[in-house]
């Protein structure tokens, strides 16, 4: 077993490979940007070294400065987390070539799952079905117009190089086509150095399931079942679940089976994930990508399986067999994950950064948040604004919810804007309590937001507004009947009875407006 492990990462993932280092008697070491000095993750580890600016290009992709801190510290192995450097070939290469372990998959195996046309050739050569499309990138704007109407639009232009929304982009005619791949070309290369783009055409609501594969250096491969992804907000995940609520067993035994072979196929070490778009009305499902790292909601797994991940990974980075077959794996329950970004809903998921002045997470049974951040820490504008993952667990989904919607009311953050807001709607929405899920979903949730935001609320607020407006016309008319009396020499009985009773009834209705608020409490700031 490895005695110390440099850890290239920052965030809530550092702080959740520091804690599997301490269970296993591994001494921890960091990576740092000067952006992160005061970081959890630095405070938490045995060892931080500080590896150049805040820009990631500087730092936590640097791979020279971060081999260099591996010899300085003599850690024996690299564990990447997701993101930056994670599916990086040339870094496993370069880590293998410093005499180190990097705890993942072998170079080659990214290679070939790391470029998404290279990968969908993999699952059909293996006889995984894939989306309809193309398997290699395109040479130019016009071979991507043939090949557009071939499949008939809508189509999805898609990074080969790529991930995580970045270089995608959804084309409904010939007319939008070339903006679309220029704009997408432009992007990936951006993101991933990598300009290339392919085509798949689109299927229909779809939902976005993922299933979780792992595998040993001795032969050893099993998968540990699904996880429903598809509530997105620009093609990324923002709330995953395990089971998916489909809880089709024979689907995930097919759907696990073709994940396998594609594992098999490429020589896979460590954890993966297989992605797959599941038709909702057929079951009909298509291979998307292979992810050859860690998830960022692997804990829903963990909360249902019982196996640790991050320690597997380890263990088998040290060339252990995995402590389990296909067989012994049960799905007890049922988890969902909400991914806690600093992001502005209301503004299209704005970055919102800055310094987090009040923090209150929740507790309790079946909750479990795994966090990278505490009261003063810089949501940066240099790094993803993700700050924790809120994961409950419950018997059954309806459990899970409830225990989601309980600790996300609990959960408070001051000096920033996060998405908790939108998700405590989410839990109440629906469509979501009863499993009707697909990639569009978050567009029809704003869609029926919008809807109800524009119907007319009987609200406390809105009750009092009403009464004021009550009281001004009482006493507009009550004005008017008095003139009306004194431009008369003689009042008659039937102008007195008026102008009394409209005046008694002003009066009452100001004085119970009066005793109700002064009987209602303030509302505590939020």
């Amino acid at each position: 077993m490895f005695t110390k492990i440099l850890i290239a990462n920052r965030g809530e993932i550092a702080v959740r490979l520091i804690r599997a280092c301490r269970d296993l008697a591994i001494s921890p070491v960091v990576v740092y940007s000067e952006a992160d000095a005061q970081a959890v993750h630095v405070r938490l580890a045995d060892e931080a070294v500080c590896i150049g600016p805040a820009p990631s290009t500087q730092s936590y992709l640097n791979i020279a400065a971060i081999l260099e801190a591996a010899k300085q510290t003599q850690a024996e192995a690299i564990h990447p987390g997701y993101g930056f450097l994670a599916e990086n070939a040339d870094f496993a290469r370069a880590v293998a070539a410093a005499g180190l372990k990097f705890i993942g998959p072998t170079a080659a195996a990214m290679d070939t799952m790391g470029s998404k046309t290279s990968a969908r050739r993999a699952a059909a050569d293996a006889g995984v079905p894939i989306v309809p499309g193309t398997v290699e990138p395109f040479k130019s704007l016009s071979e991507a117009q043939g090949v557009a109407e071939q499949f008939g639009y809508p189509v999805m232009l898609k990074a080969s190089a790529g991930g995580g929304g970045k270089g995608m982009r959804l084309v409904t005619s010939s007319e939008e086509l070339q903006s679309a791949f220029d704009n997408a070309g432009s992007e990936a290369a951006g993101a991933f150095g990598d300009a290339s783009l392919y085509l798949e055409k689109v299927v229909e609501r779809p939902r976005h399931i993922e299933i979780q594969v792992f595998a040993d250096a001795h032969g050893n491969v099993v998968h540990l079942g699904e996880r429903e992804c598809s509530i997105q907000r620009r093609h990324q995940k923002v709330v995953e679940e395990c089971p998916s609520p489909i809880n089709d067993t024979n689907l995930r035994q097919r759907m696990g089976e073709a994940a396998v072979k594609i594992a098999r196929a490429v020589d896979y070490v460590g954890a993966g994930t297989v992605e797959f778009l599941v038709a909702d009305a057929t079951r009909e499902f298509y291979f998307l990508e292979m992810n050859t790292r860690l998830q960022v909601e692997h804990p829903v797994t963990e909360l249902v399986t019982g196996i640790d991940l991050v320690r597997e990974q380890i263990m088998v980075a040290a060339g252990a067999r995995l402590s389990f077959n296909q067989e012994e794996i049960r799905w007890q329950g049922h988890a969902i994950e909400c991914r806690v970004y600093a992001e502005d809903p209301e503004n299209n998921f704005f970055p919102s950064p800055g310094i987090i002045s009040l923090l209150q997470t929740p507790s309790g049974p079946g909750i479990r948040e795994d966090s990278g951040v505490r009261v003063n820490t810089e949501v940066s504008i240099y790094y993803d604004p993700l700050i924790s993952k809120l994961a409950a667990w419950g018997r059954n989904r309806k459990e899970a919810i409830d225990r989601l919607r309980r600790s996300l009311d609990e959960y408070q953050v001051g000096g920033i804007k996060t998405t908790l807001r939108f998700f405590r709607k989410i839990v109440r929405d629906e469509e979501f309590i009863a499993g009707r899920l697909d990639t569009g979903f978050i567009a029809r949730f704003n869609e029926r937001e919008a809807a109800r935001s524009s119907v007319p609320m009987v609200t406390q607020e809105n009750e009092a507004r009403r009464q004021d407006l009550a009281l001004i016309a009482g006493a507009i008319h009550y004005a008017k009947l008095q003139r009306e009396a004194s431009l008369s020499r003689q009042p008659t009985s039937e102008t007195m009875n008026r102008w009394k009773s409209s005046g008694r009834s002003a009066l009452i209705r100001q004085r119970s407006v009066i005793d109700k608020r002064a009987q209602k409490p303030e509302r505590p700031a939020q």
